[in-house]
């Protein structure tokens, strides 16, 4: 049967936390949960990745709870926040916090810095830029190709928040939205993109623990807190080396067909699949979780293909 997929949005809630100077990084328990909480109580530390002090974050059920606590903690407005790394405050587009928070990870949270505005010629077809978004309403420039139009402009930058194009809004934007936007501006023409770049600051590390490299992988715990779009927030045991490289290839499928990548979204997909016996029942839990996308489906296929060959492997 054809493979159709259509889609649904989501709502969030908001909660704030203190500040806590002189703290060690890592998470750790804490009293009981909340009733909007993770079963069990996490706490979670952060800092503004140009400089601050050591907050504290916890009780928190999806990305924009997070970012409301993380708001709270230091004074500011949600809306000042771009997007969050883990265990660096470089802007680390590999490093970036998404669906999953590993619970030893240590939370550096960028906000808007300088506006600009920049004058793009469209001499091909692609731009050669990859767009994500923060999960809230932000999107901005995951990756630069080099040689691509994009790499010309050296005031356009990795991390890049886009807030409008030719003078159109696009904050709320998912990110495959404002691609889809890019890709169809008109070629050999000139548009305009207005950017806020993250707030920077000399290079600095997280304090830690004895022992501990600030540089260490993301989810170095052996588990990891997974942020839901509905429903309460899990913790969940790191993904096996089988179930890491399906999620890694079904986001290059992304990119290949959506021109995205977001592992994020490729994980959900792998969670679609991984107990469906045919493409026509993961084509069914796609439109039921992600049907805004509308997904073709040889991309379908192709993801189920991945999928497939992971649990022949052994998940």
């Amino acid at each position: 049967m054809p493979l159709r997929l259509r889609g649904k949005k989501k709502a969030k809630s908001k909660e704030t936390a203190g500040l806590v100077k002189g703290e060690p990084t890592g998470a750790g328990g804490g009293s009981p949960s909340a009733s909007r909480a993770p079963a069990r109580r996490l706490v979670f530390h952060a800092q503004l990745a140009h400089g601050s002090a050591t907050g504290r974050v916890e009780g928190f059920s999806s990305i924009q709870e997070l970012y409301a606590q993380i708001a709270g903690a230091f004074e500011i407005s949600p809306s000042e926040i771009l997007y969050c790394t883990l265990n660096t405050p470089r802007i680390d587009m590999e490093r970036l916090l998404g669906g999953q928070l590993g619970l030893e990870d240590f939370i550096f949270a960028h906000v808007k810095g300088i506006k600009k505005e920049v004058n793009v010629y469209k001499s091909e077809d692609s731009l050669g830029v990859t767009i994500t978004d923060n999960g809230v309403g932000y999107a901005f420039i995951k990756r630069i190709k080099d040689g691509g139009v994009i790499d010309s402009i050296k005031t356009i930058c990795v991390g890049d928040h886009i807030e409008s194009i030719n003078g159109e809004n696009i904050v709320g934007w998912r990110h495959c939205d404002v691609a889809k936007k890019l890709k169809e501006l008109k070629k050999a023409e000139l548009f305009t993109m207005n950017l806020i770049e993250p707030k920077k600051a000399f290079e600095i590390e997280p304090r830690s623990k004895a022992g501990k490299s600030s540089g260490e992988k993301i989810g170095s715990g052996r588990a990891t807190l997974r942020l839901r779009s509905k429903g309460p927030a899990t913790v969940e045991e790191m993904p096996s080396e089988t179930k890491a490289k399906a999620i890694e290839k079904i986001d290059d499928v992304l990119e290949l067909y959506m021109g995205i990548r977001d592992i994020d979204l490729a994980t959900t997909m792998f969670e679609a699949g991984k107990d469906k016996v045919n493409p026509d029942e993961f084509a069914v839990a796609l439109d039921e979780t992600l049907g805004d996308f509308a997904f073709p489906d040889e991309f379908v296929f192709d993801v189920w293909g991945v999928i497939g060959d992971a649990k022949r492997r052994g998940l």
